[in-house]
């Protein structure tokens, strides 16, 4: 778990945040399918709001489980799939800290507690919810939108059966009071709460054409196809070609001296702080592309995987690369076998498997003073080489033509 903290400005106090509450979309800025790297954007525009952050994810399998943004003076948690890495879930997990807007109305908060009652008064009729008695929870449903209720084992008769009558009162009078929020993307109509029913939910879908995670086909030592825009991108290309097929940059800058070129002897450049090299870098397809500062011609591709734990993490928007060995021929579309693809998800033990041993790691340290994740390996092949984490996931990929 990673944790940021800033100092908290004064007349900011815990709770005092009021946030529009939007069903099946999203709560205040945050929206549902949101790449994770526009929900950092947010953050960082209001410093003052978001003051303490905690970003936590499973470092060993960082597949396995979501990536989560999590607001503790809000009382709030931001889900992401942490494949496309795009917003799934909203968690409001201490509703007395996070005052929402509906309409014109406030409910939660310190001052306006969310009963039962008040849900109902608010939000209108639905059909009953779902009690879990092993949680001792009751979930009230409405499209994109669920609120979990604590139910006191002496009133666990009022759901009988899972089903009870609304608005929910107690004999005594009383109305159970909002313990949980979710909001979720409501088009497949899935029932979101707490427990198995928080795994139901999933970032909406992509809109017809979106770019985000576009797969990038590679054809090692030749071209990067892009599925989406069908564009091909070669070796030996000229800026002038890029822009063309991809448009502008995000970014243009000089090339530090490359630390591994030591390790060539057939380059007889002498070791400055700059080389003539240039990188164009587009930071929303998650490619680097360099180019050579006297032919001005592509000589490398780099391509970021974008998992947490890495020292670029949230730089770049995640490349969706497909990599396709050597042994394979023809056209991008009659190459489908998935035996020999190398993609972001493939850990190293895999690409070994494909590839080969390829022997001894370069250490690649980028920095350790400053950089907390600590050190890399790198591993080269013919016409790519594979930086590789601790946990044995791909970082990220270079391309060049040996």
């Amino acid at each position: 778990m990673l944790q940021r903290t800033r100092r908290r400005c004064e007349g900011t106090a815990m709770g005092a945040i009021v946030l529009d509450l939007r069903p099946g979309l999203g709560v205040g800025p945050f929206t549902l399918g949101m790449p994770i790297c526009e929900a950092f954007a947010q953050i960082e525009q209001q410093p003052n709001i978001y003051d303490v952050v905690h970003v936590k994810y499973f470092d060993e399998e960082p597949l396995k489980l979501d990536i989560v943004i999590s607001f503790p003076d809000h009382g709030f948690h931001l889900r992401f799939d942490p494949w496309s890495q795009r917003l799934r879930l909203v968690e409001i997990f201490d509703v007395k800290r996070l005052q929402m807007r509906y309409a014109t109305s406030l409910i939660g908060g310190p001052s306006t507690l969310a009963t039962f009652v008040a849900v109902y008064a608010l939000f209108g009729p639905t059909f009953p919810g779902i009690y879990d008695k092993d949680r001792g929870v009751y979930t009230l449903f409405y499209p994109g939108l669920s609120f979990a209720f604590p139910i006191p084992s002496q009133y666990t008769d009022c759901c009988y059966d899972g089903e009870a009558a609304l608005p929910l009162e107690f004999p005594d009078g009383t109305t159970p009071v909002t313990c949980r929020v979710s909001i979720y993307d409501s088009s497949t109509d899935k029932k979101v709460g707490v427990g198995s029913l928080m795994d139901k939910a999933t970032a909406p879908p992509l809109p017809v054409g979106s770019l985000y995670m576009e797969e990038v086909h590679v054809k090692l030592g030749e071209e990067l196809y892009f599925t989406v825009g069908g564009q091909h991108i070669t070796f030996g290309a000229s800026p002038q070609d890029v822009w063309t097929e991809l448009g502008r940059p995000c970014g243009i800058h000089q090339k530090q001296v490359d630390q591994m070129v030591i390790h060539s002897a057939s380059d007889p450049r002498p070791r400055t702080t700059l080389c003539g090299d240039y990188f164009y870098n587009y930071f929303t397809r998650g490619l680097d592309i360099l180019f050579d500062g006297q032919t001005h011609k592509i000589k490398k591709f780099v391509l970021h995987t974008n998992y947490p734990g890495h020292a670029d993490f949230n730089s770049y928007i995640k490349c969706n690369f497909v990599i396709f060995s050597s042994d394979f021929e023809g056209s991008f579309e009659e190459v489908n076998s998935r035996v020999h693809r190398i993609t972001p998800s493939t850990k190293w033990e895999q690409v070994k498997e494909i590839l080969g041993d390829c022997g001894r790691a370069a250490i690649q340290t980028q920095g350790s003073t400053s950089n907390p994740f600590g050190s890399t390996f790198v591993y080269g092949y013919q016409n790519v080489a594979f930086e590789v984490m601790k946990n044995g996931y791909i970082a990220t990929v270079t391309l060049f033509q040996s």
